[in-house]
């Protein structure tokens, strides 16, 4: 089974368990690949209107592609200087909050230490810790200068040996911009799975609430499910070493970067899940918590899950590579452990 093919089963299994079998009301329905991954569009409304949110994946996906020599990114990585138009300026300005506000655990500007890995291109290798800390010497989010024209623009000046890619929020940010479209023309249930991305539209359309899986990061799954979330109206995005890696001499090196180190993300947690209303903000937290570790993330979340610190509010599911599940108080209730894990036990921030 080929890479596509093998993502396109995986996505549809998943749907099929968030959206229930056997639903009387049937959406509409689409699936298209983009941003390097399969993509699930489904709503309870007019058929025209996925023609139009896939176009906008493509217009997003064109304008911030790091791969597109051409695109917005594109270009700014070759020139070190350039302008970013409305969803650039949006992402670029949400991203560098987070980077911010988690010190550095998300940072934006370690593309090329990725694409030295091979993670970009597929040919992988385990670069040399010099050849590391030559890189991660150019890492930086702080020395990225933007100059903000408004909400619609801005312009962004990177040093010589920088590049910076919006990979780690673009898939959040475009589910959420999808799901207010849709409200914005009607729509009261839907599901909008961006590789494994979800973002809920009001409930399902018999009225309960969606189902969403949460993928096991355990090889030795039978299910492949860890568990389920009940929700409606909520991004829900997880992030795992399982999810890109490679082997060599044994060792397992996924794509999960410690921006400060170079190297894949050891922090002790294997899957870190965040729940909000706000999918950029989910999915920036999503790498930046799993590249903390367990303790430093439940320090993050007292000090900013209520949202009144710059950071839309949001709840975490964490699993430990000792199979640990540590969940926050405002998921503890809508989440349940699939049958093949029931015996783990759950520990509970408040």
């Amino acid at each position: 089974m080929n890479r596509k093919k093998k993502v396109l089963a995986i996505i549809c299994a998943f749907t099929l368990l968030a959206t229930g079998c056997g639903a009387k009301n049937k959406e509409n329905t689409s699936t298209i690949f983009a941003m390097d991954t399969v993509m699930q569009l489904e709503i309870e409304g007019d058929d025209k209107l996925l023609a139009e949110a896939e176009k906008k994946i493509r217009d997003i996906e064109g304008t911030l592609s790091v791969t597109d020599e051409d695109s917005e990114i594109g270009k700014l990585n070759n020139d070190k200087s350039g302008k970013l138009s409305e969803d650039g300026t949006k992402i670029l300005q949400e991203a560098l909050k987070i980077c911010e506000a988690t010190e550095g655990s998300l940072d934006i500007s370690v593309y090329p230490v990725l694409k030295t890995w091979g993670f970009t291109t597929g040919d992988f290798r385990v670069p040399s810790d010099d050849e590391l800390k030559e890189l991660v010497s150019n890492v930086g989010y702080d020395r990225i200068n933007v100059d903000y024209s408004g909400d619609k623009e801005c312009s962004v000046n990177i040093e010589d040996n920088m590049q910076i890619d919006l990979g780690s929020v673009v898939k959040g940010y475009t589910g959420s911009y999808l799901a207010d479209f849709f409200r914005e023309k009607g729509v009261t249930s839907g599901l909008i799975n961006l590789g494994g991305n979800v973002e809920c539209i009001g409930t399902k359309p018999d009225g309960s609430l969606w189902r969403v899986a949460i993928k096991s990061p355990f090889e030795d799954s039978k299910s492949g499910v860890l568990g389920v979330i009940e929700t409606s109206d909520m991004a829900v995005i997880t992030s795992g070493g399982y999810e890109r890696f490679f082997e060599e001499n044994g060792e397992k090196y996924w794509h999960i970067l410690d921006p400060k180190t170079g190297k894949p993300a050891k922090s002790g947690l294997v899957s870190v899940t965040v729940v909000g209303r706000n999918g950029t903000v989910c999915d920036g937290l999503s790498t930046a918590l799993f590249v903390m570790g367990k303790e430093k993330a439940e320090k993050f979340y007292k000090e900013y899950s209520t949202g009144d610190k710059g950071i839309a509010a949001f709840d975490l599911i964490m699993v430990t590579d000792d199979r640990e599940v540590i969940v926050t108080e405002g998921v503890n209730t809508i989440f349940s452990l699939s049958q093949e894990y029931e015996d783990l036990d759950i520990t509970v921030i408040r």
